[in-house]
């Protein structure tokens, strides 16, 4: 037995010295981090709660709105568009996921605005600043390939910065359908940013709700200063596939194959989306 070895079994048959002192200590550090790992344990479940009711609210409450935007999503492939998808900041985390994604509609694309994408710029405060800028929407589309007859899926949790506003703005002048995916509370409890005054829902055709509260922080707790726990990309990105899915099987109705990508990781997979990529490689912009 190695001296390591049999420390650690002399540790382990220790008891609790005659006062308590040495080796009482220990017991009472365990039943503190047990004590405190409950606590936690309890925390995780209540998110887990609240995402599930709010995932359950989503879809009987939006069902009408995630079928029309299926609908739209498949007009707009059947009739030769793209599609497009734009977010910013922790709202792009949704966009990417339905973009190169397996399981997903190969034509979505992501319409990328340098610098506001996630967290990959420094300091991530600029990401924020940006969003608040005027014009940079303008800008941004008119560089793009979007164009008249594509859809484009505007994605802003409080809908209330320039950015995602001018976008769904512009974008429906220069003739592109735009389904926006917010929170409406948002217009309800805070101020917008726009020199309209107005909010991404009011510049879309078709509006899903994600029934987030403003703040997006879904738990409190004695001891802990903030909310905290936020659902939003739990709810976003599961909306964003329900649309999918419903474009997918409003595609099907018609009798066209739903131009999906398979898993690169399967046997199979690449060839098949080789084959996706040919055949529809004119409204795909992310190989380029």
């Amino acid at each position: 037995m190695s001296a390591a070895t049999r420390a650690a079994a002399n540790a382990a048959t220790d008891g609790p010295g005659p006062t308590g002192a040495a080796g009482g200590g220990p017991a009472e550090d365990a039943g503190t981090a047990g004590s405190a790992g409950g606590a936690g344990a309890a925390l995780a479940g209540r998110f887990f709660d609240a995402a599930i009711e709010l995932l359950a609210r989503v879809r009987d409450e939006e069902a009408e709105s995630v079928a029309a935007a299926g609908a739209l999503l498949a007009d707009t492939v059947a009739a030769g568009g793209r599609l497009f998808a734009f977010g910013a900041g922790h709202s792009s985390l949704p966009a990417q996921d339905v973009v190169y994604r397996a399981g997903g509609l190969a034509l979505m694309n992501l319409l990328a605005v340098p610098g506001v994408v996630g967290v990959n710029v420094m300091p991530a405060t600029l990401g924020s600043a940006l969003e608040r800028v005027d014009g940079l929407a303008g800008a941004v589309l008119d560089t793009s390939p979007a164009r008249s007859g594509d859809a484009l899926v505007v994605i802003s949790l409080s809908g209330r910065n320039s950015l995602p506003v001018e976008m769904a703005l512009n974008a429906r002048a220069l003739g592109l359908k735009v389904i926006g995916v917010t929170s409406v509370a948002y217009a309800a409890e805070t101020r917008s940013r726009h020199v309209s005054g107005t909010y991404l829902k009011d510049h879309c055709d078709i509006v899903l709700d994600t029934k987030i509260a403003p703040g997006d922080a879904e738990l409190t707790a004695e001891g802990i200063g903030a909310p905290f726990a936020p659902a939003s990309t739990v709810v976003t990105s599961a909306l964003m596939q329900a649309v999918m899915a419903a474009a997918a099987g409003d595609l099907a109705a018609r009798g066209i194959d739903p131009p999906l990508l398979r898993s690169g990781n399967v046997d199979g997979g690449h060839e098949w989306n080789g084959r996706i990529m040919r055949e529809y490689g004119d409204r795909i912009f992310y190989r380029h």
